[in-house]
């Protein structure tokens, strides 16, 4: 059945008009806060550089008909650090990404991501805007539980906070100890997989056996309570800088609720050459598993020298709209 279908979206509309005040709803929560909201480009010279996201690509053409390779974002992320660098301190927009590959009744291979940025802000400090979140979106849907089939989810219950490492000890793996002087060593952690019984291939990465343990042991263990896994190890640090108090780890965290992967926190690394190193070793990885690499955005790698000490996250909004109006499938919540 078509979406436009005039009866399929009169069953529909509900959900769509709850979406429109879960919006609202939280747009009045961040200028409530003194955040001001951006709305930057979605084509840029660079979609991002993480090893597994897929970019949508395209050809600029210019009025002299000259060509250059263009990308549809995967994040608005580069471009709202660059605003951080420029001056803003808080920030947040809701925008729409894309993302090829993806699809399934949690994934779209377009959606809207809430991002927001807190300049000279403590990372957990972002752990606190999304339990404020959840709350936002159930009221302002009319729910007292976060759903998602049978899992529910107490939206004014403060989430948990577990470290990885926790996690990984509770399915039987010490995870720390395959970074010795944080330096991933696949033959500990693929011994250590062994020893649980967790099946794995050879040739594996030592960040493909740990996707292995997050995804089919850990990620279920969660439960349906509203859980911030934290400190990631700094192998799967991404864009976030590492913990003060143990280089192994990383101030990254996610959000988990009925099951759902909801939010991807960091403690923003500022260090340009650093961030050019790990974007490197990704394009590498990313070139040897699919044949293709992205390019670096130098105008961002610039930028982050000028970038203050800050906190960032993304949000999935169409995932917390499901979750606050109770429906089944991302494409129920989204207006086309």
């Amino acid at each position: 059945m078509s979406w436009w279908d005039r009866e399929h979206h009169a069953d529909r509309r509900p959900v769509l008009l709850a979406r429109n005040r879960i919006q609202r709803a939280i747009r009045d929560w961040f200028e409530g806060r003194g955040f001001v909201e951006v709305d930057p480009l979605c084509m840029v010279t660079s979609p991002g550089n993480e090893t597994h996201l897929h970019a949508f690509e395209t050809e600029e053409i210019a009025p002299n008909l000259s060509t250059r390779r263009r990308y549809l974002h995967t994040s608005p992320e580069f471009a709202m650090k660059k605003l951080l660098a420029a001056g803003e301190e808080r920030i947040f927009t809701f925008s729409h990404v894309w993302r090829n590959r993806e699809g399934g009744p949690r994934h779209g291979s377009e959606f809207v991501m809430l991002e927001w940025y807190r300049a000279n802000a403590p990372y957990t400090v972002l752990m606190e805007d999304c339990a404020e979140l959840l709350r936002v979106a159930a009221e302002a849907a009319g729910s007292s539980l976060l759903r998602h089939g049978e899992a529910t989810c107490d939206p004014l219950i403060a989430p948990r906070r577990v470290s990885v490492a926790d996690a990984f000890g509770e399915a039987g793996i010490d995870l720390l100890s395959t970074l010795p002087d944080g330096v991933p060593d696949t033959g500990r952690l693929a011994a250590a997989l062994d020893r649980v019984g967790v099946k794995h291939m050879d040739g594996e990465t030592w960040s493909d056996l740990f996707s292995r343990v997050l995804v089919g042991e850990v990620e279920p263990g969660l439960g349906h309570a509203a859980t911030f896994l934290d400190r990631y190890p700094a192998p799967e640090a991404a864009l976030a800088r590492r913990c003060p108090d143990d280089p192994r780890v990383a101030e990254r965290f996610e959000l988990f609720a009925c099951g759902v992967e909801l939010a991807n926190g960091f403690g923003e690394l500022t260090d340009p050459e650093e961030q050019r190193a790990r974007f490197t070793a990704d394009m590498d990885e990313r070139e040897r598993i699919y044949g293709s690499r992205y390019p670096l955005d130098e105008e961002f790698l610039a930028a982050l020298a000028h970038m203050p000490p800050s906190s960032g996250i993304a949000l999935g909004f169409d995932r917390l709209v499901m979750l606050a109006t109770g429906a089944p499938r991302i494409s129920d919540v989204i207006w086309a």
